[in-house]
């Protein structure tokens, strides 16, 4: 698994930055913590802001994957 979170799948810097806010700074700590998990704090970091949950989620889950977050297959 890759060491940084900029490495995996569908990870951009905003997505990253955000993760660190929530204090997901590794592939590893985003493995542990879950992508619905991360999402909802990140969304409880932003109360003011809508995340949308295709981008997000769809992206976590994918960077978890290794797949295009709309194209990964179901768990």
């Amino acid at each position: 698994m890759p060491k940084d979170l900029a490495e995996l799948r569908n990870i951009g810097p905003t997505i990253k930055n955000r993760l660190n806010e929530i204090g997901v700074h590794t592939p590893a700590d985003l493995k542990k913590v879950g992508a619905v998990s991360a999402y909802l704090r990140i969304c409880a970091s932003y109360p003011q802001r809508a995340i949308p949950v295709c981008y997000y989620l769809y992206s976590l889950q994918g960077a978890l994957m290794d797949c295009i977050g709309t194209t990964c297959p179901s768990a």
